[in-house]
């Protein structure tokens, strides 16, 4: 997002809107989206470290993949805190001996299948933490107020709803798929001037 906001071309509250749905729509839905509802129906512990390899070579911006590391790690942390099971527990162990390399979509999809919780409802609260996290850099970044960054938020209901709809439509292939704009600006942000966010 800072990248766009660097060339101008987020600069408001409809320009980031209109951001934040294609980034719902064309990115997150293909790369974390796909990826929790893939690691929600693994049946194995190796199933699950393919996906890791697979959603760690397909983010071609390094950023990305050291945010996707840290991240990981964290959310690793946080959910086997709340919910110490099994496949939680084997992942972590694959990211400590360096077989994995740790992503928070993965770790949420344990957490959340351990927990009991519909993969739906999963799949639509990750992406809406998500949307609304960036909302929440937005209005700090942009600068947008704290209405603009509701009314934002609140626009992406439907988004984040035909999201999900389209993530269970998708399969292995789809993994990873990005758009060129957004690799690139990821890919710049890394040799910005000034930042503020990590990726």
């Amino acid at each position: 997002m800072e990248s766009y906001l660097e060339t101008g071309q987020v600069h408001d509250e409809a320009s980031f809107a209109h951001w934040l749905r294609l980034f719902l729509e064309q990115s997150l839905t293909y790369t974390d989206g796909l990826l929790l509802r893939l690691a929600f129906e693994a049946d194995n512990d190796q199933r699950i470290i393919e996906l890791d390899r697979l959603i760690h070579a397909s983010a071609l911006p390094r950023q990305l993949r050291i945010a996707a590391q840290k991240m990981g790690a964290r959310m690793l942390a946080v959910a086997l805190a709340g919910f110490p099971v099994p496949p939680l527990r084997s992942y972590q162990q694959a990211v400590q001996a360096g077989t994995g390399t740790g992503h928070p979509a993965i770790a949420y999809a344990l957490a959340a299948r351990g927990a009991g919780a519909p993969l739906a409802d999963a799949l639509s609260s990750y992406l809406f933490s998500t949307a609304t996290s960036l909302t929440q850099n937005a209005i700090r970044a942009i600068p947008l107020g704290q209405d603009a960054g509701q009314r934002v938020i609140r626009q992406m209901h439907e988004t984040v709803n035909a999201a999900v709809a389209k993530i269970f439509t998708l399969d292995d292939q789809d993994l990873g798929v990005a758009t060129p704009g957004l690799e690139i600006a990821q890919m710049r942000h890394e040799h910005q001037r000034a930042r503020m966010f990590m990726s």
